[in-house]
Parts: structure tokens; sequence; C-alpha cells
């Protein structure tokens, strides 16, 4: 069983023919709307990988809430700890260039911002020994803290995607035994402005061993690398030309995630992670794009 506490959101996606540069206007050539949020995009993503999963988070009382949760249920995903709070559901701001599948994105917390503490420790205080714990940084940090020091104290395995970077997400990593970042966050979750390859194995080495954690780091199209229990692993995606990345992350948490439930060995849990995220950049949207696990199935046959 997988328990996800995050955010929950509604994606407002413009697509254009490219990024634009700061203090420039573009026409965009499409617009949509889709559900979204790093907490039930991963959650979406276990549920799809086959897992069951219980999603705590919130909405707000206005029309995006029901969109929002919308795939989730479809999905059969237990929704009974979602809160449903006065204001706006939480929404993120997308921009998706064609040229090479690329985003920026801004996030507006709306009721993301009232996931409080007590009731990520209840989620946690549910949990079984042998459950997953989802989390990422799109909820107040006091939430995501108490969630990991309940899961410490009852043997709870912990994930924390430690996205979007920010001061809390440093602060709150060592909590957690297993951290996920793209290259870029672990250079700043490093407190560095750029790393080679070999400065960042070598940190990740460090901060694995240190720590006594699992650290795994996404580096786009050249695969994943990870220290996990005193060994090093390198896995990679599929070779792909991608139509929109936006939900490659969180589809590779969610499968991760489920991989390591199911009592997957760590290698294989990674690299159908990276296959997932990778079908994933193959369609537009976050949550639409979330591969089914007969999909990467499928896909990891071919690759072989």
């Amino acid at each position: 069983m997988i328990t996800v506490v995050g955010s929950i959101n509604i994606d407002l996606i413009a697509n254009v023919a490219r990024l634009p540069k700061p203090g420039e206007t573009l026409a965009g050539t499409a617009f949509t709307t889709a559900a979204g949020g790093k907490g039930a995009n991963q959650a979406l993503a276990a549920r799809r990988a086959g897992a069951e999963v219980a999603m705590v988070g919130a909405v707000g009382a206005d029309a995006f809430a029901e969109e929002a949760l919308a795939l989730l249920a479809a999905a059969k995903t237990d929704l009974s700890a979602i809160a449903h709070v006065e204001g706006a559901t939480g929404i993120a701001s997308i921009l998706v260039g064609a040229e090479d599948g690329d985003n920026v994105i801004v996030v507006v917390a709306g009721a993301n911002g009232e996931v409080g503490a007590d009731a990520a420790k209840a989620a946690v205080d549910r949990m079984g020994k042998h459950d997953t714990l989802l989390l990422q940084m799109e909820i107040p940090a006091p939430a995501i803290e108490a969630a990991l020091q309940a899961a410490q104290a009852q043997g709870v395995r912990s994930i924390l995607n430690v996205a979007p970077l920010t001061e809390d997400a440093i602060a709150l990593a060592p909590l957690a035994g297993i951290v996920i970042a793209n290259e870029t966050e672990f250079a700043l979750l490093c407190r560095a402005k750029d790393q080679s390859a070999a400065e960042r194995k070598d940190a990740m080495q460090t901060m694995s061993r240190d720590r006594h954690q699992t650290i795994i780091v996404t580096l786009g199209a050249e695969g994943v690398i990870a220290f996990h229990e005193g060994r090093m692993h390198r896995v990679q995606g599929l070779s792909i030309k991608p139509v929109d990345t936006v939900g490659a992350g969180d589809t590779f948490c969610g499968y991760l995630a489920t991989g390591l439930d199911a009592g997957l060995n760590f290698e294989l849990a990674l690299r159908r992670a990276a296959v997932a995220g990778s079908l994933a950049c193959l369609k537009p949207g976050a949550q639409p794009s979330i591969p089914l696990h007969s999909d990467v199935d499928a896909a990891l046959a071919d690759s072989r």
C-alpha cells in the first residue's frame, strides 16, 4: 500500500513553438486544462503501476476541484482523506515548447497550502510497517516534516521527491529513507551552482553513506543514477523524441514507489520507473500521459 501526501492541482497548459525569453510575448498554438499537482500525479502513476494507493491532500471550493480529482477517482484511488476547504484549488500554469517538449511552470498553492501537520501524521499513523510513504515539496513543510518523522518512528519506507527544490527541501531531505532529485535539484541540494558528472557522483556517494539513505538523481535522456546500500546503479530509459516532459519525473516517482512496495529488487524497480518516465514524455499533459503498467511491460520487453 502506498500513501501519497501531497499537492492536487489543475494544470493550465499553453503550447508554444518555443519557450519565450524574458519580456517576450509569443502566440500560443493550443490551450488545455488537465488534472495535475505533483502529489496527485505521483499517486495516479502508482495506481496505474498497479499499487493500492491512498491520496492525502486538499482541494478548494471551486469548479476546478472535481476536475482535479477526476482521474484519481476513475482509477479507484482512495480519496477519503482529501479535505475540501474554502478558497481555490491549486493551479499550475505551464508553457510547453514544441521544439523539444521542454516546459516552464508557475505553481499557485491554493488549497494545497492548507494541508497541515496533523493530517499528515494521521495519514502515516494509519499505515502498516511494510507500506510506502511518498512525498513532494508542494505542500507546507510542517506537514512533510510531520509525515517523515512519523514514518521514521513506525519504520515505514519514506520517499521524498525534493521538487520543487526549496530551503525547506534541503532541511527535510535528511529525514527521508529515499531521496529523488533531478540533476539541477541535486546540485542545489548540495548548495552547488553546478556539478560535473564526477562531482555529482562523489556527492551522491557521500550523502548516501553518511545519511544511510538511498539517493537517486534523474538525468533526462541520460537515464538515472542511484546509490543504494553502498552500490552505484545506473539505468537507461527509452530512446525517444519527447512531446511533453511535464509528467516524466512524477511518473518515475510513482512507478519506483510501486516497484519497491511490491518487493522488486532495486535495480529492476529503477529500470521500470525510468522506462515509465520515458513513455510519459510521448503524450501531452501530466496525468493523461502517465502510462499503464501493461504499456511499461511491453516497452521493457521490446527494449530487451
